[in-house]
């Protein structure tokens, strides 16, 4: 089997088949009514629970990136007139660091197979073209899909609105990200993060499908709502280490008291 079956089998028919189990459901409950956008929505929570174990380790490894870089910055005033010494010195730095980097790897490859898998849904499965992916046990549906979320926005077509929104997301989240981050933040992060990266997706974004866009929409609230509540849960933490290493200090600078003892004739 060749690397697009391996694709195909693995990854893209088996979350196919929870996008079309998901639409099912919600024919279910709203009797007869589903909306595929709403079957997106589903599927990305679902996607994230799966990916957030990928997500920590994300985080742990942001520390050692950052301090990575903080050795080569370190070598480059070291050695800056050794240009052989300090190519060895970063290889040094780097040779032990090949966890961090292979991490990085796995983690690209995730996401890539990750927005292939989604792109072919939004591009090909949606509009039929992939019904025979789909398992023999699954229950029958009503064809074609309903790819009008909230009845206004076809997930097939590009969307003038869900663009504007998911450029809009980009920038709060990015704001949160650099406000509350425990890292230096410069102010060339700050221009091309906030300002840059939003205007850039909103072009790149443009003309990719509307069901695409709803992904990354539900994918920006869910890491907005994550960088808020570590943000609050860091704060809360420094508040307790604060009042507790208070505490400690005014027991030690509390008077000891004396002990007298009284002797016996």
């Amino acid at each position: 089997m060749d690397l697009v079956g391996i694709f195909i089998t693995f990854v893209y028919q088996p979350f196919l088949n929870i996008l079309v189990g998901f639409y099912w459901l919600l024919g279910q409950i709203t009797g007869g009514n589903p909306d595929m956008g709403i079957a997106v929505i589903f599927l990305t929570l679902l996607i994230r629970v799966l990916l957030l174990p990928m997500s920590l380790a994300g985080q742990r490894s942001e520390q050692e990136r950052r301090e990575i870089g903080e050795k080569i910055k370190e070598a480059e005033e070291l050695y800056y007139s050794e240009p052989i010494k300090l190519e060895a010195e970063k290889k040094k730095i780097l040779h032990k660091s090949r966890k961090v980097l292979v991490a990085e790897l796995i983690n690209l490859a995730i996401q890539v197979a990750v927005a292939l898998m989604l792109y072919k849904i939004f591009t090909t499965g949606l509009e039929g073209a992939d019904l025979h992916l789909i398992y023999s046990f699954m229950p029958k549906i009503e064809l074609p899909f309903n790819l009008l979320f909230l009845g206004k926005y076809d997930l097939s077509h590009t969307s003038f609105t869900l663009n504007f929104i998911q450029s809009c997301l980009i920038f709060v989240l990015e704001t949160i990200s650099g406000y509350t981050s425990p890292y230096y933040v410069s102010r060339n992060e700050v221009v091309r993060l906030q300002l840059i990266l939003p205007v850039v997706s909103f072009i790149v974004f443009m003309g990719l499908p509307a069901g695409k866009k709803l992904f990354v929409i539900t994918s920006l609230v869910v890491s907005i709502i994550l960088t808020l509540y570590k943000a609050i849960k860091r704060k809360f933490d420094e508040y307790k280490e604060k009042k507790l290493a208070e505490e400690k200090a005014a027991e030690s600078s509390e008077p000891k008291e004396e002990k007298v003892v009284v002797g016996t004739k």
